[in-house]
């Protein structure tokens, strides 16, 4: 699975509140309407900005805070194709790919903001396609990439009727 897009860069620690602002939790059962408002706490201009297949980039510690499940769908349903951070808090890291969002770790000091990336899930590599940097991070197991290929957990198991890897 190769997944292509621009790159919008943010630091460490971005948070499930920076991520899901509180002020639209009463959005959460019109999940594409709080997509809306993605992440506007760390980058006002990114859900309108953010183009389907493109990429958020962190640095430590992305997703911490609350479980707010929801964090990961609205980053998907924002057109987003792959989280990429140093470390992610579990929780986030979990509920990410339960949602079929994938969420990978690698250095991300040499990604910038604006790169265009090329993502290989199944070979475990980063190309950046605008400074010529190849990164490698682990490759996504194979249950994770039919997860992902079928849209999430619920996904799957709704198309294959319980968890299979064939």
């Amino acid at each position: 699975m190769i997944l292509k897009g621009k790159v919008f860069k943010f630091g460490d620690d971005i948070s499930t509140d920076l991520i899901a602002p509180g002020r639209y939790f009463h959005l959460r059962s019109n999940l594409p309407e709080m997509a809306k408002h993605v992440l506007e706490d760390a980058d006002t201009t990114f859900a309108s900005k953010v183009q389907k297949g493109d990429f958020v980039v962190g640095g430590e510690n992305f997703g911490l805070g609350s479980s707010r499940e929801h964090a990961p769908t609205i980053i998907k349903l924002a057109g987003v194709s792959a989280v990429l951070a140093k470390s992610f808090a579990r929780i986030f890291y979990r509920n990410a790919i339960n949602v079929g969002l994938p969420a990978l770790i690698c250095d991300t000091d040499k990604i910038s903001g604006g790169d265009e990336l090329e993502v290989d899930l199944e070979k475990g590599e980063i190309k950046d396609l605008t400074n010529g940097v190849v990164l490698k991070f682990a490759p996504l197991p194979k249950a994770m990439i039919h997860i992902l290929n079928d849209g999430g957990l619920i996904d799957h198991i709704q198309k294959h009727g319980d968890f299979k890897l064939d």
